[in-house]
């Protein structure tokens, strides 16, 4: 089945009684994407599955206000990614421990997932990506599992693409790193 056209669906949404089939077309397009990038930053299932909620919420709420200055998936991903670190920040306070201490908890709820299906070296470089400090984790989630462009990355982070190409030149070798020691 061929994917819908932003420009497509935002026609479809500026319309009243196309509304709801413009949501479900962003839906179908965007929510797996979208589903994965959170997946990869707070590990748990249920966890992600209410954070694409969330997100999606706010999407809804806010997509008669898109401007069409960035991509609509850039967008939908700021969303999304804005939603994790909340979400991680809460945790954070909630639990009274370091960014890095949420990272170790993570990969320890990695370990114990009834959903994780992935072998003993994917399982191996997720927890060395949750070793990473959040920003980084972030970067490094987005160009090598979403294989996103550094212009898009910086459209989402507000950052730039140096600094974004100086992260994710910095976590590879933490990677590295971690990964080698390991063995």
């Amino acid at each position: 089945m061929k994917q819908a056209e932003d420009s497509e669906i935002l026609q479809k949404f500026g319309v009243e009684k196309t509304r709801n089939e413009a949501f479900n077309l962003l839906l179908q397009k965007y929510q797996q994407k979208i589903y994965w990038h959170i997946r990869r930053l707070v590990i748990d299932h249920d966890d992600a599955d209410d954070l694409v909620q969330e997100s999606f919420v706010k999407v809804w709420k806010n997509l008669g206000n898109f401007r069409s200055d960035s991509q609509l998936y850039t967008w939908i991903y700021r969303i999304a990614t804005n939603e994790c670190i909340t979400f991680l920040n809460k945790k954070k306070l909630k639990n009274n421990v370091s960014l890095d201490d949420v990272g170790n908890e993570l990969a320890e709820s990695l370990a114990s997932s009834t959903y994780f299906d992935g072998d003993k070296i994917q399982r191996k470089l997720q927890e060395a990506v949750l070793k990473l400090p959040e920003k980084q984790r972030i970067i490094f989630n987005m160009k090598y599992f979403d294989d996103m462009k550094y212009d898009e990355i910086s459209e989402v982070l507000g950052t730039s693409v140096g600094a974004l190409k100086a992260s994710f030149h910095i976590a590879v070798k933490k990677i590295e790193s971690i990964l080698l020691n390991e063995d």
